[in-house]
């Protein structure tokens, strides 16, 4: 005798959730990097972007990756007057390098993850030093590396600010 299954009235899929938190700060750190300031503090500025698409690469994996630090890379090329690619090739490698690391870096709490995180922001700032040597564009100052630092010391903020909006999600 065969036995046949009810269905149940609730729905198989799950409902997808919103990218608003996502898109918002991602363009809210886009904004904080064409922000206007006097020369003496732009090296000194954290790399908003770079740990904004960290955070998503850590946090939402299936939803922000390669691609979305690509494209994000790309507006970012536009909005800076950089060389078109410039950003979008060292985005996609951090995101690439934040897709692999994840799951040994995501274990850590916040200040722990920084001085990975540190490490990858190195790595974007030498694979844009290439492309600037590569296109023979005039060598930065030694200041150009103290964003990393300056990195490293805002990813507990920047993680501590986005956490919610994570949990919100019910990614976290």
């Amino acid at each position: 005798m065969k036995t046949v299954k009810k269905r149940s009235s609730k729905p198989s899929y799950k409902p997808r959730q919103p990218f608003w938190p996502i898109a918002l700060s991602l363009t809210l750190a886009m904004y904080l990097t064409i922000l206007p300031l006097s020369d003496w503090p732009w090296d000194y500025r954290p790399p908003w972007t770079v740990l904004a698409i960290l955070f998503w690469c850590f946090a939402t994996p299936r939803r922000v990756g390669i691609f979305t630090g690509f494209v994000v890379g790309l507006m970012l090329d536009v909005l800076t007057g950089a060389l078109l690619g410039q950003h979008a090739l060292a985005l996609s490698v951090t995101a690439y390098l934040a897709l692999v690391l994840r799951p040994r870096i995501r274990i850590f709490p916040p200040w722990q993850q920084a001085f990975f995180v540190a490490l990858i922001l190195l790595t974007e700032r030498l694979l844009t030093l290439w492309i600037i040597g590569a296109t023979g564009q005039p060598m930065p100052a030694l200041t150009y590396w103290i964003s990393a630092l300056v990195g490293l010391a805002f990813w507990p903020i920047m993680a501590w600010l986005l956490v919610p909006f994570e949990r919100r999600l019910g990614l976290g």
